[in-house]
């Protein structure tokens, strides 16, 4: 991901505030101003690569700053945000060489798109950079972490495909990494020099959809004042990822199968149809074989589009890198963290963690790694105070009820709850009393109560270890 220069324009303090925070820990650079003038003396002292400017300010509005900002460096995209949305001022923005239009409710992840998409456009057409050194520098902290048999076929299947242009599928709930991936075919393939363009196809109405993917031709429709390139046209070389392709309506189904059958474009309003080389990622939540099924989707895009399909596991059937994952979040949102997970994490919490369903998936645990982080009582290990309600409050009934149902002891619990932990240790008693929680002499005492052995019989050394640590303790 491309890192750059931000300005913002807006002359309410709290939006300003909010933007500069989001893309801050985005890695960007950010400078704030509440009114348009301010807005031009910056840019004239200071280089920015994308200015974002709200449209309803006094004095001098956002369509007065993007002229503002034209005239002074006509290759800066400048994104429009408004409360007050409606389709005219959105067409008046776009064709007065604003780059995108944005709603002030829009989701901070479209935010963010917009923005990167943005800072794509930036470098390509301005400085010729490469990209592929610039989005691995700036993308450290945004690559695909895990161990689990399901995420590392991923990755073998990501290395394997990645030399090639062959269209991607890539097919996941809501937060299991779907861009992350699309963006390492990217960084792995011939094309990681060219452009990395995402589009969420589901943020935007199909008008504006149309014309964001295939550009339009001046007098196409009213407020059509001058050409305009695609999203293709910006991709030309690189990869082109179109996340929630499952959102699309039939009449833009219909050109992506152009796209896909003859690798050209016809932009609105247009007669020519223009060649583009763009490897095309599509990615999706929704199941489209079903899609199709249900006469939703077309059956020859999806056929097009499933050359090679990538299907990645939700976080609950990826228990083993959940630990991974914290650690990594951790390292990301907590300042001088050096990678104690044992001293930053409370067994109670971590259990909590770990036995959480995750329905939001990686997203939904990054976001409450970083909230607890942040709102984190004290400065110890993080505890069942520091995270959400609704987190503990499901972990505490579900045990109760599991007792309840199970009609079993609390002593019974303790010995399977002993057995398994031991034998998951492979019968390493140190590692099971610690991972208990407990003296190894307790342990000792309590394996020898309820008549436990080892898979190869006996207590072992480790009876007379433990009575070592027991004699230790008492002559303490």
């Amino acid at each position: 991901m491309i890192t750059g220069n931000i300005l913002i324009v807006d002359d309410e303090e709290s939006m300003c505030q909010f933007l500069s925070i989001m893309l801050k820990k985005e890695g960007h650079e950010v400078c704030s101003v509440n009114n348009g003038a301010d807005a031009l003396r910056q840019m004239q002292s200071r280089r920015f690569d994308v200015v974002i400017t709200d449209i309803q300010m006094p004095k001098m509005d956002g369509i007065q700053v993007l002229s503002g900002v034209k005239a002074i460096d006509a290759t800066v995209p400048v994104i429009i945000m408004t409360a007050y949305a409606s389709k005219q001022t959105a067409i008046e923005a776009v064709n007065k060489g604003a780059f995108h239009y944005l709603d002030k409710h829009a989701k901070n992840d479209e935010i963010k798109m917009v923005v990167r998409n943005a800072l794509d456009v930036r470098h390509v057409k301005s400085e010729n950079v490469q990209l592929k050194k610039q989005l691995t520098k700036s993308s450290s902290g945004r690559t695909m972490i895990g161990k689990c048999d399901g995420i590392l076929k991923v990755f073998r299947l990501v290395e394997r495909v990645s030399a090639s242009d062959a269209t991607i599928l890539i097919h996941g709930e809501s937060g299991t990494g779907k861009e992350l991936i699309a963006r390492a075919i990217h960084d792995q393939s011939h094309r990681a020099d060219g452009p990395f363009v995402s589009i969420n196809c589901g943020a935007l109405p199909e008008s504006l959809l149309e014309s964001e993917l295939f550009g339009h031709v001046k007098g196409s429709f009213t407020g059509a004042i001058r050409d305009k390139d695609g999203l293709f046209k910006v991709a030309n070389g690189g990869t082109f990822l179109l996340d929630e392709i499952g959102e699309t309506s039939p009449a833009i189904q219909v050109k992506l199968l152009r796209v896909l059958q003859e690798r050209e474009i016809i932009p609105v309003g247009g007669t020519k149809p223009l060649k583009v080389d763009v490897r095309i990622v599509a990615a999706t939540n929704r199941e489209l074989e079903h899609e199709v099924n249900m006469n939703n989707f077309r059956a020859d895009l999806y056929y097009r589009l499933n050359v090679i399909p990538v299907t990645l596991p939700p976080l609950r059937e990826r228990r083993e890198d959940i630990p991974l994952l914290i650690d990594h979040f951790f390292k990301r949102y907590r300042a001088g963290y050096d990678g104690d997970l044992d001293a930053a994490l409370g067994d109670e919490a971590r259990k909590v963690l770990c036995d959480y369903a995750w329905p939001g998936n990686v997203r939904e645990l990054e976001n409450i790694v970083e909230r607890a982080v942040i709102l984190q009582h004290g400065t110890g290990p993080l505890g069942l105070d520091d995270l959400p309600e609704k987190l503990v409050g499901r972990a505490r009934s579900g045990e109760d009820d599991a007792i309840r149902a199970s009609g079993i002891t609390l002593e019974e619990l303790e010995r399977k709850y002993m057995i398994q932990v031991l034998n998951e240790t492979g019968w390493h008693k140190k590692k099971a009393a610690d991972i208990l929680g407990i003296n190894p002499s307790t342990l000792y005492r309590k394996i020898k109560s309820y008549g436990l052995e080892s898979p190869g019989g006996g207590l072992g050394d480790f009876a007379d270890f433990a009575m070592e640590e027991e004699v230790e303790s008492v002559g303490a």
